[in-house]
């Protein structure tokens, strides 16, 4: 179910194509479902993702966040969005200061659940909010690894991960192809990974589209990896505990894409799918 599409917050400033649908999730929110409106630019097709009924029932709670964003500039490096994110490993290391603690966050351990659930071990195949996670809390021999720095829009999407601890994926839709789907992976299939060989996706939840399987809350696909190249992007926000202010933190992740990929308010668009 599709809750909202193209929230507005100035609804001084704009005028909607006809006719309005959807709920309001938030009080000053109101949401045109039609993808173009009068005013904006954005006239490109919103990305849909639907949510296959056996991950339903396995993860009953499940909600993601969408946040589509056209004409972005993808740089190699922010040195404030650096820091941001190291501030923001920092934080999330004393608020969990050891594994136990961190695997006991409500997201993480909806997703531990979900994944064995499905027949998957979460120790072997950890999302990637606890991967990120862990890298901010020292090993058996008292080491940090601490984070990577990739591009822009990478490290902002692990800013959102951090701060919500959910797995969030961020793909560019160029070498995307609709229809898109979150599923549960089938024997036999995999991609090949960022940075790794072929991913085995059997029994996980995966993003999937007319091509096959992209991206899954624990590894994503070198297929839709975003690169300095990239310039429509969508992010996703996989709330496994069905986060009531999920719509709240999409908004803000707007905004922060607003800032540090260059892009204009008008050419951001978000939903809530359940």
């Amino acid at each position: 179910m599709v809750h909202s599409s193209r929230p507005f917050r100035d609804m001084e400033k704009h005028q909607f194509c006809t006719p309005l649908q959807g709920k309001l999730v938030r009080p000053w929110m109101k949401y045109c479902m039609c993808v173009q409106c009068t005013n904006h630019s954005f006239h490109k097709e919103f990305a849909m993702i639907s949510i296959d009924q056996q991950l339903k029932t396995v993860a009953p709670k499940l909600r993601l966040g969408i946040v589509v964003a056209d004409g972005i500039v993808v740089q190699k490096r922010d040195d404030v969005l650096w820091s941001d994110l190291k501030r923001q490993g920092r934080t999330l290391a004393k608020q969990y200061p050891t594994r136990e603690a961190l695997r006991q966050a409500p997201e993480i351990s909806a997703l531990d659940r979900a994944y064995r659930s499905l027949g998957v071990d979460p120790r072997r195949y950890p999302g990637s909010a606890e991967a990120l996670g862990l890298r901010m809390l020292s090993d058996d021999q008292g080491k940090v690894k601490g984070l990577y720095q990739i591009n822009t829009a990478v490290d902002a999407n692990n800013l959102v991960s951090l701060q919500t601890l959910c797995s969030v994926g961020v793909y560019d839709l160029k070498n995307l192809h609709e229809p898109l789907v979150f599923r549960v992976g089938q024997v036999g299939e995999g991609y090949t990974g960022i940075g790794k060989e072929k991913v085995s996706i059997a029994n996980l939840p995966v993003f999937a589209d007319a091509n096959g399987p992209y991206g899954s809350p624990t590894a994503d696909s070198n297929r839709a990896m975003i690169t300095l190249e990239t310039k429509r992007m969508m992010l996703v926000i996989i709330s496994f505990a069905g986060d009531a202010l999920l719509d709240l933190k999409v908004s803000d992740t707007s905004d922060m894409l607003q800032e540090y990929l260059n892009v204009s308010h008008n050419h951001v668009s978000t939903q809530i799918v359940e």
